[in-house]
This record gives C-alpha cells, structure tokens and sequence, in this order.
C-alpha cells in the first residue's frame, strides 16, 4: 500500500528554523526541564543536542533555551520565552496541517444566515438552483475570507433580498454535519432589523417574499429548525 508523507519545517526570513526533529527535541526539553534527558529520549548525544539548540538560536536570532547549573536536582533546562514562541508556532502550524491531511484537505464550510423581522412577518428567499430548488430559506451564503460573520450576513441578505440590514443579534450557531447535502457547513444565524432598500430577488433566488410567521411553508436545509430557534427565543424573551 502507498502511503503519501509530507515534511513541513518553520523558516524565519527565509531561514531555516525547526522541522519535526529539532521541534520534538524542543518538546522533550520543555516537557522534561533536561537536556540530558530530552537527548537520551531523542537517542543523539548531550553533545549533538547542544550544537542543534545552537543552530536553532544562530538561525532564530535568539537564544532558545535557558539552563541553569547545580541545585538539589543538578542543573535545569528550559525554554526561553522566544524558544517556546518558536514550538508553539511549529506545532501549532503542524497540527492544522495534519488535520487537513488527514481529512483530505476537506473542511467545513462556514456561511451566515439571517432572519429579517418586520412585524409578524420575515423575509424568506425561494431557491432558484439546487439542491431545493423551489423551496424556501432564508437568505444567506458563504464567508469570504477577511471577512466577518456579521459583515457577511449584511451583505448576503442585501445581495439576495436587495434589502438593507442591521443586526439585532446572534440567533445561535447551526453545525450538524448533516444540514446541508453539499458538505459539512457551519452556519451563524441572526436576527436582523430592516433599515432600507427594496425587497427583491437576486443572485440564485427566484422569489424573495415577506411571510407571516404563522404560515411558515416547508424549509430548505435547517432553516426550518434555525427560524424555529428564533421564534422560541423571542417568545421566552415575551417581546410578541
């Protein structure tokens, strides 16, 4: 069986810092306060290890370890402040890295929802494109990247309804692996008040529609269970 490997290493203005070797020598020094003891577990000798921190702290530009000499126990090393600045960047780096490996490079998708109120009556968007096509959702759609859930919830709901928006507040958050047939999305619901515009339809939206939320018709994705949430929120709040 093939197995695909990848090797990953930390650079520092194009200078090479730690990959995994030198990072897990870093590991076993901050885990155990021993150098001794990090090179016997690393199986190189007390020697070598000193030459790789010194290599580490040439290309860093700082000294990664401190050490301290005689005591009840003998001497101790640690981590300087910028020593453990450096682990903490490789293997934080590394461990999203491996996770997107793992997954196949796939990952949740992240999107924001909102619910528009105007009285008893929210704004309902139907589907022109699949999946649901033809059924009801509330306008919504993908997060850019730099940008905010709450900027891109203003945004979608005006690109979708040609409404423009400002958010009341947090709905809550909707990530079951299952809500939408596409992948895995993450979605941010909220609670948004109408400031202007002209309800319309855009972007892959047949219809855009005001609707009592006492003649709901039947959801797309979660969004039945998303409203649902909301209605009982107010309700427990007693603002009806």
């Amino acid at each position: 069986m093939y197995e695909l490997k990848i090797r990953i290493w930390l650079e520092r203005d194009g200078r090479f810092i730690v990959s995994d070797g030198r990072a897990r020598l870093l590991r076993k020094i901050a885990d155990t306060s021993s150098l001794s003891k990090a090179a016997k577990e690393m199986g190189m000798s007390y020697r070598h290890a000193w030459g790789v921190l010194h290599k580490i702290a040439q290309s860093a530009g700082g000294d990664v370890v401190h050490s301290t000499r005689g005591g009840e126990h003998g001497g101790l090393t640690s981590l300087t402040p910028f020593g453990e600045e450096i682990l903490r960047e490789y293997e934080n780096k590394a461990a999203s890295l491996q996770s997107q490996f793992d997954n196949e490079w796939r990952k949740p998708s992240v999107t924001a929802d909102g619910i528009v109120l105007r009285g008893n009556e929210i704004v309902l968007i139907r589907r022109g494109k699949e999946p649901f096509k033809g059924h009801y959702a509330l306008p919504g759609g993908f997060l850019d990247y730099g940008e905010t859930l709450e900027h891109c919830v203003v945004r979608e709901v005006l690109e979708e309804t040609g409404l423009k928006t400002e958010i009341v507040d947090l709905i809550g958050v909707f990530s079951a692996p299952d809500r939408d047939p596409r992948g895995h999305f993450v979605t941010a619901a909220y609670h948004l008040r109408p400031v202007g515009g002209t309800l319309k339809a855009g972007d892959d939206a047949d219809a855009a529609e005001w609707v009592p939320t006492d003649k709901l018709p039947k959801f797309a994705f979660d969004h039945g269970k998303i409203v649902q949430a909301f209605l009982a929120k107010r309700r427990s709040q007693k603002v009806f």
